[in-house]
């Protein structure tokens, strides 16, 4: 019922740009906080951003801020993930995640309870 669908990875030189998207279906979106993850081989998943649906606030880990920009279509029910200047450590499968509300960490990645897919992130150097 709920279901979360990411898009928009793929391969690009150290230094571009990609805009991950993240489409929502099967609850309230506008409620909801919404975090990017990713996961590269052999490590595990980490928080990269998230968005509260319901006031628009946003927040980043230390690693990404100032290149990555989160922000949210509610008519649309999407989120996207804006990356620019990336680099190769941001290789990885990134993650759209969804829940009510997160009390704790936002970057801990059991305090979601949906999650998409996965897109592959690649940069190369």
């Amino acid at each position: 019922e709920v279901q979360l669908v990411e898009s928009g990875g793929g391969l690009v030189q150290a230094g571009g740009s990609l805009r991950l998207s993240c489409a929502a279906s099967g609850f309230s979106f506008d409620d909801y906080i919404i975090g990017w993850f990713r996961q590269a081989p052999g490590k595990e998943r980490e928080g990269v951003s998230c968005i509260s649906n319901s006031d628009g606030t946003t927040y980043y880990a230390d690693s990404v801020k100032g290149r990555f920009t989160i922000s949210s279509d509610n008519a649309k029910n999407t989120v996207y993930l804006q990356m620019n200047s990336l680099e190769p450590e941001d290789t990885a499968v990134y993650y759209c995640a969804a829940d009510l509300w997160v009390a704790g960490d936002l970057f801990t990645s059991t305090n979601y309870d949906y999650w998409g897919q996965g897109t592959q992130v690649t940069v190369s150097s």
